[in-house]
């Protein structure tokens, strides 16, 4: 039995769902060697369609 119903979903309506309401993606990387940490790289991006940054 399955909660969700079975449907087809474009790539291009998912972008335009993302887009419409902005996501974030974020992420950090640390590269050590003998358990001390040499670089520490955090990322953050937001995305979404400008319509959607200037309606907040």
């Amino acid at each position: 039995m399955s909660v969700l119903p079975d449907r087809d979903v474009a790539l291009v309506d998912l972008l335009d769902r993302l887009l419409n309401g902005g996501v974030v993606i974020t992420g950090d990387i640390t590269i050590s060697l003998a358990d001390v940490d040499l670089v520490h790289v955090s990322l953050r991006a937001l995305i979404s369609s400008v319509e959607t940054l200037i309606e907040h």
